[in-house]
């Protein structure tokens, strides 16, 4: 298994043999709106460009219909037959933008020799949750690779608990930016949170990502690293790649 930070949630991912394109944002620095009113998003270019993004891309998965996770740059770029897998309240809205291949999420889809099953997750609290709608997680399995859970928008709750607790899996990746809407209300993991996930997951490699991309986030990748140090989590077991930065596991 190969993975690449692109920038914020956007990941390449080499699994299985195959490459997977995970919630692409390919917008150019400053080219999105504000959320919190400090910076338009997101807040640094792309390590790459665009068509370096996609190359050798064959599925892409979309959690959910937010503009930091598909965005119109990455609207416009797909390819109209490049297949995508979603949760199944987007599948009308793909397929109205032109997308001929859209698959929905529902329990577990085998694409290629995966195994690809769509996970729940919490996108805030109170009344903060309504307004976020619906998001996904998703864990993959294939035989030689090991099992990823790639948690999604949630904070720390009991769905994400019970993935880890029934999946085991031995790569976890988690958005830990403690981004905050409305009246301060977390809606992704914060440092405690992602710390929480270690603890929890203690046969895994957490690989925290989402972080110093968007305005709305509240922990940066320096901060998360501080914490986890200072709560015993050894780097070895928490990874904070750098945008464009190349793991294997």
């Amino acid at each position: 298994m190969q993975l690449q930070l692109i920038r914020g949630a956007t990941l390449r991912l080499c699994y299985g043999g195959h490459w997977l394109l995970v919630d692409p944002c390919l917008a150019a620095k400053h080219a999105l709106p504000s959320f919190a009113g400090r910076s338009p998003n997101p807040l640094g270019d792309l390590p790459c460009s665009p068509d370096e993004v996609l190359a050798g891309i064959e599925a892409t998965l979309i959690s959910h219909w937010h503009s930091d996770h598909f965005d119109p740059a990455a609207q416009a770029l797909l390819p109209r037959e490049m297949p995508l897998l979603c949760q199944p309240r987007d599948v009308a809205a793909l397929r109205a933008q032109g997308f001929r291949r859209v698959t929905p999420l529902r329990g577990t889809v085998t694409w290629r020799g995966m195994a690809i099953t769509r996970t729940a997750g919490q996108h805030g609290s109170g009344a903060v949750l309504a307004e976020m709608g619906p998001v996904s997680g998703f864990v993959l399995r294939a035989e030689g690779e090991p099992t990823v859970y790639w948690a999604g928008d949630t904070v720390w709750c009991g769905a994400v608990a019970r993935v880890l607790a029934e999946a085991q899996p031995a790569v976890v990746i988690t958005h830990s930016s403690g981004a905050v809407w409305g009246p301060g209300t977390l809606i992704v993991m914060d440092a405690a949170q992602t710390v929480a996930v270690c603890e929890a997951a203690p046969q895994a490699i957490v690989v925290a990502t989402h972080m110093d991309s968007f305005d709305h986030g509240t922990v940066s990748r320096q901060s998360l690293r501080a914490y986890a140090s200072a709560h015993g989590i050894a780097p070895d077991r928490l990874l904070i790649p750098a945008d464009g930065e190349r793991l294997s596991f």
